[in-house]
């Protein structure tokens, strides 16, 4: 054959190994498709959580300074007080995306994150030698519990990274190699991304840890048999070391030290707070949980103990907070599916040729070969949603119907120029729009804004005792207020506020002008003396 013939025949099998599609490529459309596109608007709400807001602008700050931030940009409160933008490298990422596409960039960035996370829990599944039957199974259980978490916030990234990190870890223990160094870079850039890089630290503990206790409790101790708990250990070290690239260097892990610590965080912020079993995605979470743990004894059974470590730790941290519950789920989606893969294979040993169960065993054992490929198809698919103008709802502003879209426009004056009281998550609104004409009181940070003007600020919003004079103190002029907060009634009997508007979900007051406080300088410069205590 002449080398232009062998070329021909080369491209040929390398364009039809890229166009023709695999399950995993059909499993990710599908994902795309279930989550995002047969919802009625599935896009927006990945922008339910109003961070989202203040990541986008903190992004255009970095590209347009060059450089990262180190005193807050968004509050009256604490002015230019030292702050750790720790998730910067993510909010770049959605600023470029936002710059480039509006919301519209930001949201499909957060569905491919997602999807692409579901497909890397299946393909791990099967790597793991599950049945695919199996692996889809536990693959959409853990999509669908991780779906309280499912928001454009850097979180995502973490989301993906955690399957994909153990997943190196766990070819590297069945075949030692180099490629598990990838980490280091991988943890070198998760931590510039999102502060869910200690997973991964925690992960490699747990590993050497259970490689220890695995060769101490092997019938026949091995010459080595300390060498692996030795290498995850070092390895370890080395993605801690990695930790340190990042802008704020050794000073961020003392700050999230500090704020992961702190009880009050876990009495305030919903998700530190234990999972409340009544959803359908906490069902889900219920059900890999559950099996989890059956697992977890599976595989101590046969003198395996790094993976019943990672099920029960992560297991132990999702039940004490809600926020890990993502984290387990990607850990025990795979192990869960290997595990009751195993179990299906020796019933089907012994089964009729002719039983249901066994021809379903069969068929997943078929199809397994095969699906452990991905062509072109999903990127080729998420271009077309990207720039080929398919018919699509994409979002323009945040939704309506979690957010006081209308009346923050009709009243954007008055907002801009005032030292403005309103709900975190709204604030965090008001930051996307108005910023940098408007500065606010508080907004989703709570590392940054600590627990005294935290709690000032729940005591303000329940109308708690004392909450006159913490209202003279921080100088509102104006007040953004959801109906459902105490506030809001007591306001409406006050003389020294006017209510301007009530809608259906907000109430907008303004101050009385012969009532307002004397404060040092209002917004523009927003300056003013009025601070909280950390």
């Amino acid at each position: 054959m002449s080398e232009a013939a062998a070329g021909g025949s080369f491209l040929r099998r390398l364009t039809a190994r890229l166009l023709a599609p695999s399950f995993p490529d059909f499993f990710f459309l599908a994902l795309i498709g279930w989550l995002f596109l047969a919802v009625p608007d599935g896009w927006d709400r990945l922008l339910l959580d109003g961070d989202c807001g203040w990541h986008i602008r903190t992004g255009q700050w970095i590209l347009q300074h060059g450089t990262v931030p180190y005193s807050d940009l968004f509050s009256y409160s604490k002015p230019n007080d030292a702050w750790f933008a720790w998730e910067w490298g993510a909010d770049v990422i959605f600023a470029f995306l936002y710059n480039l596409a509006g919301l519209k960039g930001v949201v499909l960035l957060g569905g491919v994150l997602i999807a692409a996370f579901g497909v890397v829990l299946f393909r791990y599944s099967l790597w793991r030698g599950g049945n695919l039957l199996v692996a889809v199974a536990s693959s959409m259980l853990a999509v669908g519990a991780s779906s309280v978490h499912y928001l454009a916030r850097p979180h995502l990234f973490t989301l993906l990274f955690v399957p994909v990190a153990i997943w190196i870890i766990d070819a590297d223990r069945r075949r030692p190699s180099s490629r598990v160094l990838l980490l280091i870079p991988l943890t070198a850039l998760w931590t510039n991304l999102h502060g869910g890089f200690l997973a991964v630290l925690a992960i490699l503990g747990l590993v050497s840890a259970g490689s220890m206790a695995e060769g101490l409790w092997a019938r026949e101790r091995e010459s080595g048999w300390w060498r692996p708990s030795l290498r995850y250990a070092a390895i370890g070290a080395a993605c801690l070391a990695a930790t340190l690239l990042n802008p704020y260097g050794w000073h961020l892990h003392a700050h999230i030290f500090q704020y992961m610590r702190a009880d009050w965080i876990k009495d305030i912020v919903d998700e530190f707070r234990s999972p409340t079993f009544r959803s359908e995605n906490l069902l889900q979470y219920e059900i890999l949980l559950l099996t989890g743990m059956m697992a977890a004894a599976g595989f101590l059974s046969r003198r395996k103990v790094v993976e019943p470590l990672l099920l029960v730790f992560w297991a132990h941290q999702s039940l004490t907070s809600v926020r890990h519950a993502t984290i387990y789920c990607a850990i025990a989606a795979p192990l869960v599916a290997c595990e009751l893969s195993r179990l299906w294979d020796l019933w089907a040993d012994s089964a009729s040729r002719k039983s249901a169960g066994r021809i379903l065993w069969q068929m997943g054992v078929d199809a397994r070969r095969g699906a452990g490929r991905m062509s072109a198809v999903p990127a080729l698919a998420v271009a077309l949603l990207a720039f080929a103008g398919v018919p699509v709802k994409w979002p323009s502003d945040f939704p309506d119907w979690q957010f006081p879209v209308a009346m923050v426009k009709r009243h954007q004056e008055v907002i801009k120029g005032s030292r403005l009281l309103t709900s975190d998550q709204w604030a965090d609104y008001v930051i996307y729009r108005f910023w940098p004409q408007t500065k606010i009181f508080v907004d989703g940070r709570s590392d940054y804004f600590g627990e005294k003007l935290v709690r000032d600020y729940l005591t303000i919003c329940r109308a708690g005792t004392g909450w006159q004079g913490l209202v003279e103190r921080h100088g509102f002029t104006a007040a953004l207020l959801p109906k459902d907060w105490p506030l809001a009634d007591v306001l409406k009997q006050n003389p020294k506020w006017k209510l301007v508007e009530e809608g259906k979900k907000a109430l907008f007051f303004q101050r009385v002008e012969s009532s307002l406080p004397a404060v040092a300088s209002l917004p523009g410069g927003h300056r003013g003396n009025f601070r909280g205590q950390d």
